[in-house]
């Protein structure tokens, strides 16, 4: 099997999101938040999210937006709870580790974490 090499460009890191994003459209914990509750635009959304990952590991600073707004809306339609949030770290880690490993591939778990505990303690403050 041929080592794994880190996240370097953005072709690696359209192939994480795209490969995390398949495993969401089939998940029986979360997809309804995709598919049923926001009726995501995928072809709108996947280009979205590797500006957003690829201003986080890569430096590039192409990401514009604030994801919290979204965020909010979406929990007012569907709550979002801690299981929700745990298998959406699950999925997105270890989809990392299936396709990289390195400095990035840590970093991209990492960051993953706190954007969940975060975007969970901002959801759920009273």
């Amino acid at each position: 099997m041929a080592e794994k090499l880190d996240i370097q460009t953005r072709s690696d890191i359209e192939l994480l999101v795209n490969t995390f994003y398949q495993k969401v459209e089939k998940d029986e914990i979360i997809r309804h938040f995709f598919i049923d509750v926001v009726k995501l635009d995928w072809s709108k959304h996947i280009p979205v999210m590797y500006d957003f990952w690829e201003s986080i590991l890569l430096d590039k600073h192409n990401y514009k937006g604030n994801p919290m707004p979204a965020h909010v809306s979406l929990n007012e339609k569907s709550p979002m709870k801690k299981e929700h949030f745990d298998r959406w770290i699950q999925l997105f880690s270890s989809t990392t580790d299936e396709l990289f490993a390195g400095e990035k591939a840590e970093l991209a778990k990492t960051r993953a974490l706190s954007i969940a505990t975060v975007m969970q303690i901002k959801l759920h403050k009273a």
